[in-house]
């Protein structure tokens, strides 16, 4: 203050008292500011010792009788037990992949479970499906393809259509028979099912391969890859965790679930020069013919050969969630 008392120029006295006052008023701010962080800080703590008592995560009861396709899984070995207590804790506390396949699961288990009964193929195998693709048109690093991921060769080899305008790993129906041709050799081959889902990820090359170099012909005393180790333990977890979700903290009611879309069939046996106009035909747009037509791969249809393919579009109003669930809100399409 002295310093200000020395200067000639009363301005320039008022404007400088002025500014160290302002710098006091910003420094009792802060010491409040700092002040009211640190109660803050207390009730925090408070906080995060309350949430500490009640917050958990729980080590997972293993069932003690296990089985995939009517086979029962030899939980009493060790290995057996912690190779699917592994794969239980990942699916149960990867909670939003898993509500997703409970959500999916309801959309399209309906169409595969009377396929896989029609061929004789174990109820058990929808959950391949998932722990394939997650019911999702996936395209894996090695170019499988679909719900049922399989590759362009193989494809062929079991009956589907696949070319630059039509791919029908893409059509769940077509590609689940596809899946039903390949397991029902796999068991014919092996006599078990469980060997069958392996071989459906390791290729029945590689597990004969295998079998000669261990000299056995059980998945469970087999030694293999990583990915082919793991996998028949995912298939069985996501079915344990699916067939009763709420003992896994998974609680969905039925309006949260994706329901299966309400579609009619247009049979088309010539040339598509624009599906986007084909739709409009139909009082529908392309991304739902899309939608319902994965494997339509292009925006038109050259078909030179003539061939017959039933072409979906959705019914009027199935795009609306309401439609699907008694007592639903049209606006959010959820209960009332």
């Amino acid at each position: 203050m002295d310093t200000i008392k020395k200067i000639n120029n009363p301005f320039l006295r008022f404007v400088l008292r002025s500014f160290s006052f302002l710098s006091f008023l910003v420094l009792m701010g802060a010491v409040i500011q700092l002040f009211s962080f640190f109660k803050q800080s207390d009730h925090f703590g408070s906080g995060n010792e309350e949430f500490e008592n009640s917050y958990a995560i729980y080590a997972l009861e293993i069932p003690k009788n296990l089985e995939f396709a009517g086979e029962p899984v030899p939980i009493h070995n060790f290995d057996v037990w912690e190779s699917f207590d592994r794969e239980l804790l990942v699916n149960t506390y990867w909670q939003s992949q898993t509500l997703l396949f409970i959500k999916r699961a309801a959309r399209f288990f309906p169409v595969i479970e009377p396929i896989l009964e029609e061929y004789n193929v174990p109820d058990d195998f929808k959950y391949l499906a998932l722990a394939e693709s997650g019911m999702l048109n996936a395209i894996s690093p090695a170019g499988a393809v679909g719900v049922w991921q399989f590759l362009r060769g193989t494809a062929r080899d079991y009956g589907l259509e696949v070319n630059e305008e039509v791919d029908e790993r893409y059509h769940l129906e077509k590609s689940t028979v596809a899946a039903c041709r390949f397991l029902l050799e796999s068991y014919t081959k092996y006599g078990s099912w469980t060997m069958a889902a392996a071989s459906y990820n390791a290729g029945r090359r590689g597990m004969d391969r295998q079998i000669g170099i261990q000299k056995e012909d059980d998945y469970y005393d087999l030694l293999l890859n990583e990915e082919t180790q793991r996998y028949v333990f995912r298939i069985i977890a996501i079915k344990t965790i699916l067939e009763d979700p709420s003992a896994y903290g998974f609680h969905v009611s039925e309006s949260d679930l994706y329901p299966y879309i309400d579609y009619f069939e247009v049979p088309v046996n010539a040339r598509v020069a624009d599906f986007a106009d084909f739709a409009k035909e139909f009082n529908t747009n392309y991304k739902m013919l899309k939608y319902l037509n994965p494997w339509l791969r292009r925006p038109y249809l050259t078909n030179s050969s003539g061939k017959t393919y039933n072409v979906r579009l959705p019914r009027e109003g199935a795009r609306e969630r309401a439609r699907y669930f008694k007592d639903s809100s049209p606006e959010t399409g959820y209960k009332e």
